[in-house]
């Protein structure tokens, strides 16, 4: 990270270090662009539901337990789940934007793939990671992943494990992790066994993609700044084309009397760069009113 203090926007890599941006509209949005019903309550918690009330995340902003979101899995609409996913809140929003888009299309596709679990291996969900270049190694039935900085990782633990004590929270057959260690700064994310493994894949995938995620500068994890690769958002150059049209613009909010003006100064005092309106003010994000 350089020296100064960045202000505005900035891109963040690895998005392991970036941080959540605390908004949900992103992940969200894949579900209700597949039909999927949205209603909050008065915390302003969100729950979205497939139509046939099988597939249900939550958004919980406001919810005393941790996990900032949690999607569920019920051929039983009204059992208990077959499967949970969980993103506590430090957990950057891309990954649970690909974690939902996955499942937006999965449910489209067929249902049953995302009711019945897993027909894939495991090694599906870690090939995006080995493809990277994370470190791979094992200890007895766990299998483990790490980024090449150490500052995120992936554990697989096999075996057989208790159904109900993994959707309580007690054993994890899946668990991602990021950030520096630090209660505002390390993420988590678990799935229980019969989280459909593609689901998986498209996370991790994003786990290990290199492009970097767009943030308020203020918004990221302050222990994890030194480690990460931060760089300022350019400002927008305009191009030729929309010159001329701001130009034209703001000669026609002036009923023509800049038009009128231009025609009648001499071309000897002209300059090109007058015509230039001035550069528009970047705009901050919603996250500036929070700051």
């Amino acid at each position: 990270m350089p020296a100064h203090t960045l202000e505005g926007d900035v891109y963040v890599a690895p998005l392991y270090l970036a941080g959540s941006t605390a908004i949900g509209d992103p992940a969200l949005r894949p579900l209700l662009d597949n039909s999927f019903v949205a209603h909050s309550d008065e915390l302003a918690n969100v729950y979205v539901s497939s139509p046939d009330q099988r597939i249900r995340l939550g958004f919980l902003p406001e919810s005393p337990d941790n996990p900032l979101w949690k999607v569920a899995a019920h051929r039983d609409p009204f059992g208990a789940p077959d499967w949970l996913a969980t993103f506590d809140s430090n957990t950057p929003t891309e990954l649970v934007t690909a974690f939902s888009s996955a499942l937006a299309a999965s449910y489209a596709e067929e249902l049953d793939t995302v009711l019945t679990g897993s027909r894939h291996q495991a090694e599906e969900g870690f090939r995006p990671l080995e493809d990277a270049g994370w470190k791979r190694g094992s200890w007895q039935l766990t299998t483990l992943f790490t980024a090449p900085d150490g500052l995120a990782g992936l554990t697989y633990r096999g075996g057989v494990l208790d159904r109900q004590a993994e959707l309580r929270g007690d054993q994890d057959r899946w668990l991602l992790w990021g950030g520096e260690d630090g209660f505002s700064s390390r993420w988590y994310a678990s799935f229980t066994s019969a989280v459909p493994i593609p689901l998986i894949a498209a996370t991790t995938a994003r786990l290990a993609d290199n492009a970097p995620a767009l943030r308020y500068e203020v918004d990221i994890p302050e222990r994890n700044r030194s480690a990460a690769r931060i760089r300022p958002v350019p400002h927008p150059v305009p191009t030729p084309l929309e010159v001329r049209r701001a130009a034209a613009a703001l000669s026609r909010s002036h009923g023509g009397r800049l038009a009128s003006r231009a025609l009648a100064a001499p071309a000897t005092t002209s300059s090109p760069s007058a015509a230039l309106p001035a550069c528009p003010e970047h705009h901050r994000r919603a996250a500036t009113a929070r700051s």
